[in-house]
């Protein structure tokens, strides 16, 4: 599979009351009418606006032209919504996504591939953790999830039907973040370790950041299965319901520790988020504050722009093509070019 994307850059907007408008061939932005920052648009992928931003229709039109997606949080990082243009690709790829999604062993066959993708990373990291773990305590934590995953991977290999590998999915999941204050510093640990993982909402500190890198990543997926003409509302893994884009949740699994996770304990480990990085609400709460949601978008931005190799392309590529070389590679096996959907499997 020869490579024709550009990895494009993604203009995220934090600063409350940011005004968004078209000036001839740039993004401009303005805060209480002062110019902040141009961009050209042909440096855009996307743009993803965090709390109450204004953007005007001549920009929000010329977007959809020219397939740049838009995304709207809330100002916790929440999705709320995505502009775009006309749908796009093959409608023979869609029908056959749909097909495959109402065949039960289709729609089996690609959710295990992605369950295994994720099994597969998940214990990559643990692994790579507990070889650089100088504390016996915590290593002999990180080896027994290791060891555990070994099982989930046999069970997810030969479960017979979805709501089976579900249930092994769910069962590693829950054993990976029992363990994942071993990944983290004993330094850092008294403001860091996640209670399990928590979401709508987090309720510590580990689980905020972690909700909000996870909230970047599935914009990349989704955006990706668009630009390869794939729904990403028509998922395998994940169940179908309104408004829930399942395919781009399935995408977002085989990268969920290679891309945020690992990002997350960099920061963490490293001193870049702190205590005083995050609020708790009167409902218990716990999240970014503004100016630390700029600083990890920052670091999400930086890296997507550092390579990888890619196993199967046996290439360097930005980790932010990852996902849209695994869109690429879905879409491929939909048509019948391939035999199977094969997922990342990072080294």
């Amino acid at each position: 599979m020869s490579l024709s994307y550009t990895l494009l850059n993604t203009l995220h907007v934090l600063t409350e009351g940011s005004y968004l408008h078209l000036d001839n061939e740039t993004v401009r932005i303005e805060v209480e009418r002062v110019t902040r920052l141009r961009v050209p648009l042909h440096h855009l992928g996307a743009i993803v606006c965090q709390g109450d931003i204004l953007i005007s229709p001549a920009l929000i039109g010329t977007c959809a032209e020219r397939g740049i997606g838009i995304s709207l949080l809330d100002r916790n990082g929440r999705f709320r919504a995505r502009i775009e243009g006309p749908v796009s690709g093959n409608v023979l790829l869609r029908q056959a996504q749909h097909r495959a999604s109402e065949a039960a062993s289709a729609a089996l066959a690609i959710a295990r591939s992605c369950v295994l993708g994720k099994l597969r990373n998940s214990r990559t990291t643990l692994q790579r953790s507990a070889r650089d773990c100088d504390d016996d305590e915590d290593r002999a934590r990180l080896e027994a999830t290791i060891r555990s995953f070994e099982a989930s991977l046999r069970a997810a290999t030969v479960a017979t039907e979805l709501d089976g590998l579900r249930g092994v999915e769910g069962e590693a999941a829950r054993n990976y973040f029992a363990c994942f204050g071993a990944m983290i510093r004993r330094d850092r640990r008294t403001a860091f370790v996640p209670d399990g993982r928590s979401r709508r909402p987090p309720r510590d500190r580990c689980n905020a950041l972690l909700s909000y890198l996870y909230t970047l990543l599935t914009h990349d997926c989704r955006s990706a299965l668009e630009s390869c003409g794939l729904d990403p509302q028509v998922g395998f893994l994940h169940a179908l319901r309104p408004g829930r884009p399942a395919l781009a949740l399935d995408l977002v699994e085989e990268f969920r520790s290679v891309l945020a996770d690992r990002l997350a304990l960099t920061l963490i480990n490293r001193g870049q988020v702190g205590e005083s990085d995050f609020r708790v609400t009167e409902g218990g709460a716990v999240l970014l504050s503004d100016d630390a949601r700029r600083s990890v978008a920052t670091a999400w931005q930086t890296r997507r722009q550092e390579k990888i190799r890619h196993p199967l392309l046996e290439a360097e590529v930005p980790y932010g093509l990852l996902p849209q070389i695994q869109a690429r590679l879905l879409a491929r096996h939909l048509r019948g070019d391939t035999e199977s959907y094969l997922p990342y499997l990072h080294r």
